[in-house]
């Protein structure tokens, strides 16, 4: 499975998962623009890649929180291409705590500013260079907070309303935007075990029915979702909770 023809924006990608997600489209032949809330984050992530020999990676600052920096990151990234294949909006604050009154109301606005409303402004100023595309996907890391009903973390209110907010964009997205082609692709998990993909642990980690979900496996769902035939809509993976 190689990815030699797509360009791939993945937001904060700075460390954990995104990072993951960057390396392994890099390695897949993608062409990779990457995002970090600081641009110094970003440009680590992306000198790492390239010391790897993968140079079409490209590294930019976005605050997910802040609507002109999602603005400049997607004009930067319309002045380097004519095109984005898959979209992955990764980035989204956690908040830990399931007392409503444990953290500050900056905490509060920071968290679904960043996984709503950050993950919608994506989305919508990206869309230009997604339509251009003859493959497009928009990829969400939503959580098994977005679910309904769901009650076994110990995340904030305020991240489980983040996490709503996702899933219910994501629904509606996807119907509107199939029949300009666009494919809208969620993902609910719960915790996840995010071993470093340059660490020997990527291949080693346990992966069997009583471990944990891990990277590995969340991003082999990705890579199989974005690879299907074009009538292939995969709208959601959800996940069974150890």
């Amino acid at each position: 499975m190689r990815f030699d023809n797509h360009r791939v924006v993945v937001t904060a990608a700075g460390r954990d998962f995104g990072r993951t997600l960057a390396i392994r489209f890099a390695e897949l032949g993608a062409e990779v623009l990457l995002s970090a809330r600081s641009l110094a984050a970003a440009e680590r992530v992306r000198d790492e890649i390239r010391g790897r020999g993968h140079q079409r990676v490209h590294a930019y600052a976005c605050d997910l929180t802040d609507p002109a920096s999602i603005r400049d990151f997607a004009s930067g990234v319309a002045q380097r291409v004519d095109r984005v294949d898959i979209l992955i909006n990764n980035g989204s604050r956690y908040l830990d705590g399931p007392d409503l009154r444990s953290v500050s109301d900056d905490d509060v606005v920071d968290t679904i500013a960043s996984g709503a409303t950050g993950t919608i402004l994506a989305v919508k100023h990206f869309l230009p260079l997604l339509l251009s595309s003859d493959k497009p996907d928009v990829v969400t890391m939503v959580s098994a907070c977005g679910t309904a009903g769901h009650h076994r973390s110990d995340a904030h209110d305020a991240f489980y309303a983040a996490k709503s907010a996702q899933a219910g964009f994501t629904e509606i997205l996807s119907r509107r935007l199939r029949p300009q082609g666009v494919r809208v692709i969620s993902l609910y998990p719960p915790d996840f075990d995010n071993s470093d993909p340059l660490s020997p642990d990527w291949t080693s980690t346990p992966r069997e029915a009583t471990n944990a979900l891990t990277a590995q496996s969340l991003v082999e769902c990705i890579l199989f979702a974005v690879a299907q035939p074009r009538d292939c809509f995969i709208k959601s993976f959800h996940f069974e909770q150890a």
